[in-house]
């Protein structure tokens, strides 16, 4: 037996010592110590940069990042860039912050207020922890679906189609019963401008 007397609580009083395999203990410590970094989560700041004339495609792309970085945890700094005579309407940055903080509103909470710093305003959305906590499904994360009473999904939780039966006609009528030709979609036709 290859055993060693290991002090496993030295601040104690009297010190605690027990008669164990320290190769083993060693092992086991950084284990659990490695475990419990993994658990930590590290929120960075991300930031987005728009701009006071930004067309309402890059808006939401831009927004849609917005909340996926919310969604991980991240906090997010949102940038109205500024230039020239643009600084004589900041209001315009406001109204477009503004309008962000509304967006991702049920997943996020304003930080910091929009404030103009230099030629830049700046905002800092947070995550709300307890609206994304509420948005989670009670049952484990599991989203509802079609697998329960009247749908049918399999072992990966695709689903499966069911065929549809009248309950009044019996199956072999409804085999041998003719099916309606399927509506034609209506024609359009192009004109010319007069």
């Amino acid at each position: 037996m290859d055993l060693d007397l290991v002090e496993v609580a030295p601040d104690a009083n009297p010190p605690v010592c027990k008669i164990m395999d320290f190769n083993r203990f060693k092992y086991e410590t950084a284990q659990r110590a490695k475990e419990s970094r993994r658990k930590t989560s590290s929120t960075s700041i991300k930031e987005m940069k728009y701009r006071p004339k930004i067309g309402t495609g890059d808006f939401d792309t831009k927004t849609r990042q917005v909340a996926r970085f919310l969604g991980e945890g991240h906090k997010v700094k949102i940038t109205i860039m500024f230039r020239g005579r643009e600084m004589s309407h900041p209001e315009l940055g406001k109204k477009i912050l503004d309008h962000v903080a509304e967006t991702v509103g049920p997943v996020a909470k304003v930080e910091a207020e929009p404030k103009l710093d230099g030629r830049n305003m700046i905002m800092v959305l947070a995550p709300d922890r307890r609206a994304q906590q509420a948005g989670r499904a009670p049952e484990g994360g599991r989203r509802p679906g079609p697998s329960g009473p009247g749908g049918a999904s399999g072992p990966s939780g695709e689903v499966a189609a069911v065929p549809a039966q009248a309950p009044d006609a019996p199956a072999d009528d409804a085999a041998a019963a003719p099916e309606a030709p399927p509506a034609a979609p209506p024609v359009r036709t192009a004109t010319s401008p007069s």
